[in-house]
């Protein structure tokens, strides 16, 4: 056996083997936490999200009269169903749920989060294995910032972690030239207004401060586009480094730059504890 064959032979025994650990079953079958979150979901976003078609491709295999839930035909696009209880066929093939994947990623300085570059940057799907590549970020990061970043196939979990009426905080270090002094954290928590968006940060705090650089923590609630670096602009603070250490509950901790690892059961449930 080559080395290559061998080292992607241990690679997906150790992806595996994380996906059993955080409660994905190796045959598409959910942990009790995955079924009881398994909410009733429209017919078509069933069918996009298990690989059939384009949400729209969908719409219309189900006007046409291709679809059958639990034996009988369905042709109405308000048709709910549960995945992994209900049984789904199109044109006589039983459609299979795919099982979800929680990843939690450190992603480098110079990754782009978009799936797809014109330029040929590089991309932060390249760090995930080729059969992961249909993963989408749970928010974003810009191509300077670093750190903790989601990646799911899972559509409500990323709402929930992205829409502001959820209230997941994300917490980041943010090393900036020259002495940050106390009182400028107040100007922090009371915000600027860019672009006619109010910016802010809901909590503040100096890590360190010399005459060359400080470093801060803050934390945020909405996180909209590039908050933290519009932010520091309007304060007239220049950016060094920026790095996501926390998104919820969850810490960047010892994961390696560029490394990712599975979400366990308890860590997704504590992300989303009214669900």
């Amino acid at each position: 056996m080559s080395l290559l064959r061998s080292a992607k032979g241990n690679f997906k025994g150790r992806a595996a083997a994380s996906e059993r650990r955080a409660g994905v079953i190796a045959d598409g079958r959910c942990s009790p936490y995955l079924a009881q979150t398994g909410a009733p979901v429209r017919l078509q976003k069933f069918l996009a999200e298990s690989g059939v078609a384009s949400r729209r491709a969908s719409e219309q295999i189900i006007l046409a009269g291709r679809v059958r839930v639990n034996g009988e035909i369905v042709n109405e696009l308000g048709t709910k169903v549960h995945p992994g209880r209900d049984q789904v066929q199109v044109d006589g093939a039983k459609v299979k749920p795919r099982r979800k994947i929680y990843v939690a990623l450190h992603k480098p300085r110079g990754y782009i989060c978009t799936r797809r570059d014109p330029v040929d940057r590089r991309l932060m799907s390249d760090l995930l294995p080729v059969e992961w590549q249909h993963l989408q970020s749970v928010g974003r990061l810009d191509r300077d910032t670093e750190g903790l970043i989601f990646l799911t196939n899972d559509g409500q979990f990323s709402l929930c972690l992205t829409h502001p009426r959820y209230g997941v905080r994300k917490t980041y270090r943010v090393t900036v030239a020259g002495c940050v002094e106390p009182p400028l954290l107040d100007k922090f928590l009371r915000g600027v207004i860019d672009d006619g968006e109010k910016l802010k940060a809901d909590k503040a705090r100096i890590l360190s401060a010399n005459n060359t650089s400080s470093i801060l923590e803050l934390e945020l609630m909405e996180g909209k586009n590039r908050e933290i670096r519009r932010l520091c602009a309007g304060l007239d603070l220049k950016i060094l480094r920026l790095q996501r250490t926390r998104i919820g509950p969850i810490r960047l901790g010892e994961l390696p730059e560029g490394k990712w690892r599975i979400l366990t059961e308890a860590e997704i449930n504590s992300l989303l504890p009214a669900i």
